[in-house]
């Protein structure tokens, strides 16, 4: 019986806080006399979204399916290249202590920047709005990977650094049989926390930049009052994030031990 249950209460407890969700949104509804759309309204317009996600009726008329890829394939092509840079960066952090002391003080000072704040630097070297996106995502992405990583490789035992040097392992074979494997757990825990920030970056560069995408959606969906349309991709981007963060806590569990 345990058992059965232990399968089924990953389940059981999404279910429920769908059920608490419905309720807050329900409750803000009949506060605000319907003026935030109820799951019902919501649903409707949610539900002719979907029956035809994929049409192209012109550069400013695009289904959902069609702005959901273009945004999904920004994030992985800025995701892609800030994990490029962090994970070397981190693996150099983490392994020099000068090269800590010297690049910790610029990750911290860069680190917090707005996205917002970097958009027209990315316009200026790019000339495009696609282009700017994709830094602006690749840019804000990288640090949580780059602090993991740095973090994983510094913590690695004094054993495991001294085994390495009785056996005599070249630089590539101490990254790649000890550095590697103990900080991959670190190294994918970043990733994790990364593809969480690209996807909340590409809704406001797009928002930006205009022309096509899930924020272009949300944004060109409040111009023509449609809170049930900007509900429903906030639906479907909480959907999309959710999934990101499966993978890779899947992943993340799958390397746990390496």
């Amino acid at each position: 019986m345990n058992n059965i249950f232990e399968k089924i209460s990953p389940v059981l407890y999404f279910l429920g806080s769908m059920a608490l969700l419905l309720g807050m949104w329900s409750a803000v509804s009949l506060l605000t006399n319907n003026e935030i759309p109820t799951p019902g309204m919501t649903w409707t317009v949610f539900s002719e979204m979907l029956s035809d996600p994929f049409y192209d009726y012109g550069p400013n008329d695009k289904g959902i399916g069609i702005q959901l890829w273009s945004s999904i394939k920004r994030v992985m092509t800025g995701f892609a290249l800030g994990s490029l840079i962090a994970i070397p960066l981190g693996l150099l952090m983490g392994s020099n202590r000068i090269s800590m002391n010297l690049l910790n003080p610029l990750v911290q000072v860069l680190r917090p920047v707005s996205p917002l704040a970097w958009f027209p630097l990315g316009l200026l070297a790019f000339k495009a709005s696609d282009g700017a996106t994709v830094f602006i995502i690749a840019i804000t992405s990288l640090w949580p990977t780059l602090i993991n990583t740095a973090f994983g490789v510094s913590t690695i035992p004094t054993d495991h650094r001294n085994v390495a040097k009785v056996f005599g392992f070249t630089a590539w074979k101490y990254v790649s049989k000890v550095v590697l494997p103990y900080a991959l757990p670190h190294i994918i825990t970043g990733l994790r926390l990364s593809i969480g920030v690209a996807w909340m970056v590409i809704v406001a560069g797009e928002m930006l930049s205009g022309g096509m995408g899930i924020g272009f959606f949300v944004w060109d969906s409040w111009n023509a009052l449609s809170l049930e349309k900007i509900l429903s991709a906030i639906l479907i981007i909480g959907a999309v994030g959710l999934l990101f963060d499966k993978f890779f806590n899947a992943l993340q569990k799958r390397f746990t031990y390496a």
